[in-house]
């Protein structure tokens, strides 16, 4: 247990980062969840604007440290991937 007031601090700091990190995540994962949908179904439009809301949204984690940036480009790489295959 944390014995110091500093490590107190840090200690609560880690917890409310934990929370806005898991918001961060979950909200890239469903709109993740959104694009696989749409290319479930075959929609390509709606599969293209599913991408264009998801691709942003990782970025923005990205930016805040919640995804390494290689993490995020090979992630968007293969949803792209699998876009072009639905067009052909």
């Amino acid at each position: 247990m944390a014995n110091t007031p500093s490590a107190r601090k840090a200690v609560r700091k880690v917890a409310a980062r934990t929370q806005v990190n898991k918001a961060r995540r979950s909200r890239v994962r469903t709109f993740m969840r959104k694009f696989d949908d749409a290319l479930a179904g075959g929609d390509k439009a709606s599969a293209e604007i599913a991408f264009k809301n998801f691709e942003p949204e990782i970025m923005r984690a990205v930016s805040k440290g919640v995804f390494h940036k290689n993490t995020a480009a090979r992630k968007v790489s293969r949803l792209a991937k699998r876009l072009k295959a639905l067009s052909v």
